[in-house]
């Protein structure tokens, strides 16, 4: 047995823990941190790729939406891979894809290549993200989990302003006349060392190779997705036609065929893509529900703040990024509590940091609704300082709740769901956000008014849907139980020599 995968001596109880265990953590979180910056990136280089490409409103949509679908399609039956194959293995295929997929963006001489580089990147991104979550889940006892899913949090709070900034300060760089290039070139070193340091320290922990993909599952999960995120993304380009409602209702017979055919295959002792435990296990779906109303609100409401600050008052994209930094910071403090709380009062700490976010976004309304003729920056600090903290509050026992109960051998499948309904939530977030927004804006500038009164009240009503979703949140905690005792918890799986 190698020195990096052999086992420590179980804890009193506790499930066994990996040696070197917080070091390949950082390696998970710098390939999912990649995946998760480049999604926020890309928004603030679309301007310019559209320059630079010569391509319709329409043609660079696709840069985006691309790469969302095929993540989102990708989730469910790549978490199953990494069960029957070997989380380990299935990983590094994904963070290799995701890098190649990377290096093809930034050298796409056309939006046709872009496209087809985003998409593959998306599907990479969807071999790599469930592994993420399902290693961390097996890798750490439960005492230290609390801190390493708190670490997700930070994660994701870090990337979502981050690629702003980081995008901003590249084009603006314009490195040797790349101009929007380097937002991709960028991942390759990072993902290259990802790899090499992947497979030195993150344990190999053994697939079930007699488990099975369910491939008529995958095609039922597939088409029900593409019925919701298809229409949400192209709905208001299209200015949402009849056709993109009759998808998105067609979502939910899908969904029921869905939830038929895994009851099906597990009377039969079939393959399962999710298994019907963990659709019997109601904390799982409680939790995973609740994740996709918390990130609903997230990438929606990034997307208009960026658009308020950056159209509205024409912050360029560096001073837009480096305005949300007290978010990061709020995210950073709120992980570190987390960390030290370990596993107590997961629900008592859902509601309180989703009470913090609802306060949070309440102060940043009524701060945008007195904005003047100019921005002053250093208003928002106080409002996304709370937004952060509630943020990096809330993530950490959500993860938690969620998987607590999902044995190890599932933990890809629960993973790759999980992550699944976030995509489903960040997509109709946006959408409705988006749509709150701009058609707002635009029935008001018709009306007369001026530009920055305009901005002011349409930002100040789209906000109303993230103070809603933190709420629900808030509500769905109090059906949640709290997570099994460590003396529950499965023991470690096998790993190999």
């Amino acid at each position: 047995m190698s020195q990096d995968a052999k086992l420590v001596e179980p804890l009193q109880g506790e499930a066994h823990a990996f040696e070197r265990r917080w070091i390949a953590m950082f390696v998970l979180l710098m390939a999912s941190f990649m995946n998760m910056i480049d999604v926020t990136i890309v928004n603030v280089a679309l301007p310019s790729m559209q320059k630079n490409l010569g391509v319709s409103e329409s043609g660079i949509e696709w840069v985006v939406a691309g790469y969302i679908l095929a993540f989102a399609l990708g989730l469910l039956p790549f978490g199953r891979y990494g069960d029957i194959v070997g989380k380990k293995k299935i990983f590094l295929i994904g963070v290799t894809a995701f890098t190649m997929a990377s290096a093809l963006c930034g050298l796409a001489a056309n939006v046709e290549m872009l496209i087809g580089a985003r998409v593959i990147q998306g599907i990479a991104g969807a071999v790599m993200t469930p592994q993420v979550l399902a290693i961390a889940q097996i890798m750490f006892p439960p005492r230290e989990r609390a801190v390493a899913f708190s670490l997700f949090g930070l994660a994701a709070g870090l990337a979502s302003v981050a690629g702003p900034v980081t995008g901003g300060t590249l084009i603006h760089a314009n490195i040797i006349g790349l101009d929007w290039r380097p937002i991709f070139l960028i991942n390759v070193p990072i993902g290259i060392a990802c790899v090499i340091a992947g497979r030195r320290l993150i344990p190999d922990i053994k697939g079930n190779p007699a488990l099975k993909n369910d491939w008529i599952g995958i095609v039922i999960a597939a088409a029900a997705i593409f019925c919701l995120i298809f229409p949400l993304i192209e709905g208001r380009g299209f200015g949402w036609p009849a056709w993109c409602f009759a998808l998105m209702a067609i979502f939910v017979p899908f969904a029921a065929l869905f939830v038929w055919w895994e009851r099906r295959q597990n009377a039969r002792g079939a393959a399962e893509l999710v298994p019907l435990s963990l659709m019997k296990n109601h904390n799982f779906i409680y939790a995973a529900l609740a994740s996709m109303v918390f990130f609903s609100a997230m990438p929606g409401f990034f997307l208009i703040l960026a658009i308020f600050l950056q159209s509205g008052y024409q912050l360029n994209p560096l001073e837009s990024g480096l305005t949300t930094i007290p978010f990061p910071i709020g995210v950073l403090i709120a992980s570190v509590i987390t960390g030290r709380l370990g596993g107590r009062s997961p629900r008592l700490r859902i509601v309180f940091g989703s009470a913090m976010l609802v306060v949070a976004m309440l102060i940043l309304r009524d701060i945008v609704s007195g904005v003047g003729e100019a921005i002053v920056r250093s208003d928002f600090i106080l409002p996304l300082f709370l937004g952060g903290l509630g943020t990096g509050i809330t993530i950490s026992p959500l993860f938690q709740t969620a998987l607590a109960g999902v044995p190890p051998h599932n933990a890809g499948s629960g993973s790759g769901a999980l992550q699944s309904i976030q995509q489903m939530g960040g997509a109709f977030g946006v959408a409705i956000i988006s749509e709150i927004f701009f058609s707002m804006l635009a029935g008001r500038m018709a009306g007369g008014m001026t530009a920055h009164d305009a901005f002011r009240a349409s930002f100040a009503t789209a906000v109303f849907y993230n103070i809603a979703c933190y709420v629900i949140v808030a509500l769905f905690a109090l059906v949640l139980r709290a997570p099994p005792t460590q003396a529950k918890q499965p023991a470690a799986p096998v790993v190999a020599e």
